[in-house]
């Protein structure tokens, strides 16, 4: 891990270096930024152990179920409308989860 960020900086140090006004954002996108990279951060984390402490191939398929989370705050926090074919994939998804992680 502490390769992948030494490799990063080595990328991006020369671009910000010679074009310093560039790195700077505002502080609201700023902000957003390191929430979501915060965020990115413990999901790795988190994926991680769950690879770590069970079973790889119920991890792999809890992980792949990630895109069930947007629609799902798509439809609490936008008031979007789902299709019927995602009426019945939710559930689905959640039936699955449950099923996985009982055994």
């Amino acid at each position: 891990m502490a390769a992948g960020r030494a490799a990063a900086v080595l990328v991006l140090l020369p671009g910000v270096v010679r074009h310093p006004r560039l790195a700077r954002l505002p502080a609201r996108p700023a902000g957003q930024a390191l929430l979501i990279g915060a965020g990115a951060a413990l999901g790795l984390v988190l994926y991680l152990l769950a690879a770590q402490r069970q079973m790889l191939s119920v991890a792999v398929v809890l992980a792949s179920l990630y895109p069930a989370l947007p629609a799902l705050l798509g439809l609490a926090v936008l008031h979007e409308r789902v299709s019927r074919r995602q009426a019945a994939g939710l559930p689905a998804a959640a039936l699955a989860t449950v099923l996985l992680t009982a055994g």
